[in-house]
């Protein structure tokens, strides 16, 4: 967490592209959560002491910043808050999966286990949400902080044989089932997205479009889509050719025509691919 900005920095001093600068970094951060809403106030109330139209502009700013950043803080508090709803039962579990649908690599669950009795804004992970509407590197940095702050989380791997074997629906049950088992704190509740398990001995509620609306369950997603990404990432080094660090084994046409052209890889469902090769 970035540290307050001194109050005693006079910007009347400085020239324009000097103040930007300040206000352009505080906003890289502030953008990535590291800073306090504190430290833009501050900055807010320096730059106001400044009669340069210009200067007033930045102002103006860093103000609609703040708005954004209270929306995101909202919108975090209602998904925490849903979550809050089922304290009563004890502990709660999110958990989500991904890989479920590409031609190549395995399907990864996560289960987290957060920590809904907080109450201060600082405390909440913003930016959480669906894996998929965050950037790599978003992603990445969520995952991060969602490892550190979490009371448990585990991480859970079927590799493509298996799914072969016993088929998607049967490993996508499986790979929860295994994620929710690893925790070290055991819930008491275990809130799972869009699917319910099925022969499983906990409590169990599942929801639709459970990443937008369970915090437990969006970091769920990230931190499964993070593991899975690197997991094909290295897979890309294993086996050239298929651009699984692009593509994450997705049948995007690249990666199709290049099963075409090289055969399938050791990973490759192949199930999955009947109707391709």
């Amino acid at each position: 967490m970035s540290s307050m900005y001194d109050l005693n920095i006079d910007f009347t001093k400085m020239n324009y592209s000097m103040i930007k600068k300040h206000v352009d970094s505080l906003k890289d951060d502030y953008t990535n959560f590291n800073v306090t809403k504190e430290s833009v106030l501050q900055m807010i109330k320096m730059i106001n002491n400044d009669d340069r139209k210009n200067v007033q502009e930045l102002s103006i700013r860093l103000s609609k910043q703040i708005e954004s950043f209270d929306k995101e803080v909202s919108r975090v508090k209602n998904m925490y808050n849903f979550d809050r709803s089922y304290l009563s039962l004890g502990y709660i579990a999110g958990v989500d999966e991904v890989g479920r649908g590409p031609l190549a690599g395995p399907i990864v669950a996560a289960a987290v286990v957060l920590d809904l009795d907080t109450t201060k804004d600082s405390e909440l992970i913003l930016g959480i949400k669906d894996s998929k509407k965050l950037s790599s590197k978003a992603r990445e940095e969520l995952s991060s902080k969602i490892m550190k702050k979490a009371i448990s989380y585990s991480l859970s791997v079927i590799d493509n044989n298996e799914i072969d074997s016993k088929g998607i629906a049967w490993c996508n049950n499986q790979v929860f089932k295994i994620a929710v088992s690893k925790l070290t704190t055991q819930p008491n509740l275990v809130l799972s997205d869009g699917y319910p398990i099925k022969n499983f001995n906990i409590k169990n509620n599942y929801v639709i479009k459970g990443d937008e609306k369970s915090a437990s369950i969006a970091c769920a997603s990230i931190i499964a889509k993070v593991y899975r990404d690197n997991i094909m990432k290295d897979y890309s080094k294993v086996y050239p050719g298929y651009s699984f660090e692009e593509n994450s084994g997705y049948g995007t046409k690249d990666h199709i025509e290049a099963i075409k052209k090289y055969g399938p890889s050791k990973i490759h469902r192949m199930y999955f691919l009947r109707n391709i090769i």
